[in-house]
C-alpha cells in the first residue's frame, strides 16, 4: 500500500477544488450607471451618510449581487449631481432588486437618502443611463 505524500494530501483537494470552480457557469456582469439631482443645501449630508465609515447598507447590497458600488458627486452650472455605477453579478436581476428593495434596513436607509435628492424631470429617483462604451 502506498501512502501519500503530505504535500499530495495538500495538493490533490486543491486542485479538485480549482477543477470544480472551473467548470461553475460564470454569469455576464450587468453593468448600471445612474444620475440624480442632488439638492446644493444637501451636499455634506450626502458625503457624511456615505462615508467610508458608515457601513449604511453595504451588506445587503452584496447579499443581491451588486458590488463596486460608487457615488460620484458634480456640479454642472451651479447644479449638483450624483452619478453612480454597480456592477450586478446574480442570476435575476429583477428579483434581486425587488427583494432588496424590502429590506428593512434598506427602506431605513432610502427614508433617509431619498430626501437629500432632486429626480431628473420626468423621474421618481435615480435615472438609469444608457451605456456608450465598455473597455474590458
Amino acid at each position: 500500500m502506498t501512502t501519500k505524500h503530505p504535500i499530495q494530501r495538500l495538493i490533490y483537494p486543491l486542485l479538485a477544488a480549482l477543477l470544480a470552480a472551473s467548470c461553475t457557469p460564470i454569469l455576464p456582469v450587468k453593468r448600471i450607471g445612474m444620475v440624480t439631482q442632488l439638492r446644493s443645501d444637501k451636499i455634506a449630508e450626502c458625503k457624511r451618510l456615505h462615508a467610508d465609515s458608515n457601513p449604511g447598507v453595504r451588506d445587503i447590497m452584496n447579499k443581491y449581487h451588486v458590488r463596486d458600488f460608487s457615488i460620484y458627486l458634480q456640479q454642472i452650472d451651479g447644479k449638483w449631481y450624483e452619478f453612480a455605477y454597480y456592477e450586478y453579478t446574480g442570476d435575476n436581476f429583477d428579483a434581486d432588486m425587488a427583494a432588496m428593495a424590502k429590506e428593512p434596513r434598506t427602506i431605513e436607509w432610502l427614508k433617509k437618502c431619498d430626501p437629500l435628492q432632486k429626480p431628473l424631470p420626468g423621474a421618481k429617483g435615480w435615472t438609469t443611463m444608457q451605456r456608450v462604451y465598455f473597455n474590458p
